[in-house]
């Protein structure tokens, strides 16, 4: 089978790409990608063994700007590059993982009468997936709460993970912070949108944290600062055995991206959450974290009210429900997405 995948903009919209390219690669399948100019696809994807072709995409904002108008002869330009590329490859289906890069792509699929998958983080579609649902003839999703879109196929199939996340080695993760037995671990992770805000906060804390956990503060890249405390550090990025510490993680701060959040509820780690507010987002994360919220699987605080009071609150307060948000996410099931991923390109490519 030929796939053409499709996705970017963001790390969100390419990483959970690279387990479904592994499953259709070990059994011989042909994948190339199609992402923007700016590298950041071709980077993340170095390692995949896929044919990357760029293509030029625009962006619609939700405020007024005059590069809206200058980004639709990008989209343009876009929509042609894909059909011309879908004619050269020839795919026999196309995966969109979305991004606004998603779009010209989902178009010349419909033009061309290919099979499109598309697929969806957050619990809400955000505009670029509602953009490729009318060229969409199913739409895989990671959470059964997502509400079914009209005239297109839903399928729950969970994010795909990367197979290092899920098989963690939690001893070899204390080991490599020389953690003693009886110490917990406190993970904290902002990401690189507004990681700014929820830093502070963590440095204002971290006196307090130290108390009770050892924590290891990944705070973007360029954002260290001075804070020295026994028990607390920094890194401003963690990418080979980031799996097994958080197999290690005995408690998680995280912002409430999509991605982020499957991967607490698959590793069933009880988490504190601070989404993004409207301001800086277009409320996904408030969706995720409200979702999270009311099953029982995360306490959330709210960006407005964040202070260190209100994370030390909320943090003791996971710490000593713990077991309940562990036996609520483990009825959560996590199914095998890049398998169901896989399962339904083959399914539309056989039709």
């Amino acid at each position: 089978m030929r796939v053409l995948m499709v996705g970017g903009g963001s790390a969100g919209h390419v990483i959970p790409a690279i387990p479904v390219i592994a499953a259709l690669k070990a059994r011989g399948d042909s994948v190339a990608f199609v992402g923007t100019y700016s590298g950041l696809e071709a980077q993340l994807l170095a390692d995949a063994g896929v044919d990357f072709y760029p293509i030029s995409a625009g962006k619609l904002r939700r405020y007024f700007s005059w590069q809206n108008f200058t980004d639709l002869f990008r989209i343009a330009r876009g929509c042609w590059q894909a059909f011309w590329l879908l004619g050269r490859v020839k795919p026999d289906v196309v995966f969109s993982k979305g991004g606004f890069v998603s779009f010209p792509v989902a178009l010349a699929s419909w033009l061309r009468r290919k099979p499109l998958v598309a697929h969806e983080s957050d619990l809400t579609p955000g505009l670029a997936n509602r953009l490729v649902l009318p060229f969409a003839d199913a739409l895989c999703v990671s959470f059964a709460d997502t509400h079914p879109p009209a005239g297109v196929r839903m399928v729950h199939t969970g994010t795909p993970l990367r197979a290092a996340i899920l098989e963690g080695n939690a001893a070899a993760g204390r080991s490599a912070l020389d953690l003693a037995p009886d110490r917990p671990l406190l993970i904290v992770t902002g990401g690189s949108l507004g990681a700014d805000a929820l830093n502070a906060v963590v440095h204002d804390a971290a006196p307090q944290l130290v108390t009770r956990f050892h924590v290891l503060h990944v705070c973007g890249a360029g954002k260290l600062s001075e804070l020295e405390l026994d028990g607390y550090e920094q890194r401003e990025y963690v990418d080979a055995g980031w799996g097994d510490l958080m197999a290690a993680a005995d408690l998680v701060v995280s912002r409430a991206g999509a991605n982020a959040l499957f991967e607490l509820l698959a590793l069933r780690k009880p988490n504190v959450l601070v989404p993004l507010s409207a301001k800086a987002s277009r409320g996904d994360q408030l969706d995720n974290a409200a979702f999270a919220e009311r099953s029982g699987y995360s306490e959330v605080v709210h960006e407005e009210a964040l202070d260190a009071e209100t994370l030390l609150t909320a943090v003791d307060r996971v710490w000593a429900e713990r077991e309940r948000r562990i036996e609520a996410m483990s009825a959560m099931p996590v199914p095998d997405a890049a398998h169901a991923i896989v399962d339904e390109l083959d399914r539309l490519a056989a039709t």
